[in-house]
């Protein structure tokens, strides 16, 4: 059975994504915007945050710049590219698809005939 670790780590770069959609942000400010928008119900850990990221910078769905701050160390600022968005647009159709097959399975199909 599926647990939900399986479950975030087929999404994760789907998620990564969406919330870069809004703007530029660096990597921990990505990982809060995640549990921000989920109410905590997904986190998204260091662990598996800079791997994908780098896994979408490579096939470059996201760039990104180092900003230097006045204070602290410099950080990466990861932002969409073109190609990102036109992935982001197909994974999320493909989500909403799978995501409404499966509700489908959970609550039954009203139309079902009893054998």
């Amino acid at each position: 059975m599926l647990g939900e670790r399986e479950l975030k780590k087929g999404s994760t770069q789907t998620l990564i994504l969406a919330v870069l959609e809004d703007g530029p942000l660096h990597g921990y400010a990505i990982a809060r915007e995640i549990e921000r928008r989920t109410d905590d119900a997904l986190r998204i850990s260091e662990g598996s945050l800079y791997p994908a990221l780098r896994s979408l910078e490579s096939d470059e769905f996201v760039s990104s710049t180092w900003e230097v701050q006045s204070s602290g160390p410099a950080r990466r600022n990861y932002q969409l590219t073109e190609k990102g968005r036109g992935a982001l647009i197909k994974q999320v159709s493909m989500w909403k698809h799978f995501a409404k097959a499966v509700s489908a399975v959970i609550e039954g199909d009203p139309n079902a005939q009893s054998i």
